[in-house]
């Protein structure tokens, strides 16, 4: 099996995963239930693995915005027909208030390789790093966080103000207008007060208590 997996080249679907559970069924070694138990485990901790394949301008541009509005089709896209002064600073609006929406992948820093062989599931005790950026002041009145991991998607909602004074900004060029926020395992509680859940984003963005995320 060894010397065959060492010759094997790869082609999805088709992989070293895939060939020791063919091996492990063809001599019996597991039966067909416990593969399809391993099966939907493996689904159920990597139902988000594919986000992790994505261009980072197609994940944080197209998927993070189109993703925001599939949860509530009261979110629209920015355009001028909305607001007279839109020119492309922020992402989506809903009754006057302008929303941009920036989305990380959760990733172990520690190794090298593809995003994909970086990714964690929520639980891991791994250290991870997540990376906010092309944060700009005052473009909009809400920026909503989508944060991934393989098996789990946060939301953090924050006003302008919560952004502007958040201990985590920094500069993302010195002297620039543009900021990030990193969120890692040491100080996402400090986020946990933003947390939104994903059917209750629409409620809260129009909350009048927006902010203080009591």
């Amino acid at each position: 099996m060894n010397e065959k997996l060492k010759l094997s080249i790869e082609a999805y679907p088709f992989n070293e995963f895939e060939f020791r559970l063919t091996f492990l069924l063809e001599h019996k070694i597991i039966t067909f239930v416990e593969y399809e138990r391993i099966r939907q485990t493996y689904i159920l901790s990597n139902k988000y693995l594919e986000l992790y394949g994505l261009a980072p301008r197609v994940f944080g541009q197209i998927w993070g915005e189109s993703h925001i509005r599939e949860l509530d089709l009261r979110f629209n896209k920015a355009h001028k027909s909305l607001d007279n002064y839109y020119s492309g600073e922020y992402d989506l609006w809903i009754e006057d208030v302008k929303i941009e929406v920036k989305a990380c992948r959760a990733i172990n820093k520690k190794i090298r390789g593809s995003l994909i062989s970086k990714a964690l599931d929520f639980e891991s005790t791994e250290t991870f790093w997540m990376n906010f950026q092309q944060l700009k002041f005052d473009i909009c009145d809400i920026f909503i966080f989508i944060g991934v991991w393989t098996d789990m998607i946060k939301y953090w909602a924050l006003t302008n103000d919560d952004v502007k004074s958040n201990p985590y900004i920094s500069h993302q060029h010195r002297g620039g207008v543009e900021y990030q926020i990193g969120i890692t395992e040491k100080n996402i509680s400090a986020f946990d007060k933003y947390l939104v859940e994903p059917d209750k984003l629409v409620d809260f963005i129009l909350s009048p208590k927006k902010g203080n995320n009591e």
